[in-house]
């Protein structure tokens, strides 16, 4: 077996370097060929991981975040998940690892992560469905969730923050940002039916959660065919802050300002509004999200 491992070094502040080289010398010593990828930038490790691909691997392990299994899903996602086809693993050693919480990967336990992906290996692993967004010309893969609203501005809010880290630098990035959030209005279209939608954010689901634990649309299913359109209604700044603690055991479904339904497809339109996909920066809407079924293998 041969596997490329690609690295973030900036994953969890720069521990993700550590655990690829521990993954490295986890799959070494279980008897697989490693081939180490670690760039100093995004760009460069997603050439350095294409370039692997294409002189053959049986899998691709990704150490990091959810940018990273990001990375990691738009250079296989697509290519077929036949028998045959390459699997991604996941070592999760990011700030969020949401991707890893809904396949129910050991976090932070970079042995365990190893195991997992060596125990997979052999039958191929799993096979799940993949988001798809086209936004202009191009068009980017998501394996979790694609966020166009107040949670994407505390994303671009906290995306320039070194500190606090994990969880608590999204909470305070998320209060700075309610100081002066305003609802946003938007052209929604779902399948065929399009409506105008007064909302404080809009979110298209494939996998469950979040902002590093935040189960925005817990019942999401990651190979059910569907996408889980999640819309938060209007509210008032008190209103929102009583409603958000609920989100972490998913106890706000029930709340009236909360709405979910189950789509394949979905446009969305506002004037000044940035979308993320997997905690990464996709760009301005307009965008068009569909769900493809069974795109993505993954060794969980």
């Amino acid at each position: 077996m041969k596997i490329a491992l690609a690295v973030n070094p900036r994953a969890s502040f720069g521990r993700g370097r550590h655990a690829g080289r521990e993954a490295a010398e986890c799959f070494r010593a279980a008897g697989v060929q490693v081939h180490l990828l670690c760039e100093d930038s995004y760009e460069l490790l997603s050439r350095a991981v294409d370039k692997a691909l294409a002189d053959g691997v049986d899998a691709l392990v990704v150490a990091g975040g959810d940018g990273m299994v990001h990375l990691g899903v738009n250079a296989l996602a697509g290519s077929g998940a036949a028998f045959g086809a390459t699997a991604l693993g996941i070592i999760p050693s990011g700030t969020g690892n949401d991707m890893a919480r809904a396949l129910g990967l050991p976090r932070h336990n970079v042995p365990a992560a190893a195991a997992r992906v060596l125990a997979a290996l052999p039958a191929g692993g799993r096979v799940i469905d993949a988001g798809r967004v086209r936004a202009g010309d191009r068009t980017h893969w998501f394996a979790g969730v694609v966020s166009a609203g107040f949670d994407a501005a505390v994303n671009e809010r906290a995306n320039t923050w070194r500190w606090p880290r994990g969880r608590a630098r999204y909470n305070l990035a998320m209060l700075r940002e309610l100081a002066t959030f305003g609802a946003i209005e938007y052209t929604v279209t779902a399948d065929g039916e399009r409506w105008q939608q007064g909302a404080m954010l809009i979110s298209v689901a494939n996998g469950q959660s979040i902002g590093g634990g935040m189960k925005v649309v817990p019942d999401a299913a990651l190979d059910d065919g569907y996408l889980d359109l999640f819309i938060v209604r209007p509210l008032s700044r008190a209103g929102f802050l009583a409603v958000f603690p609920k989100v972490f055991s998913g106890k706000h479904v029930g709340h009236p300002a909360v709405e979910i339904r189950r789509v394949r497809r979905v446009e969305l339109e506002a004037h000044g509004v940035v979308a993320y996909a997997d905690g990464e920066r996709i760009g301005p809407l307009p965008l068009t999200i569909d769900v493809v079924p069974g795109a993505l293998r993954v060794l969980a």
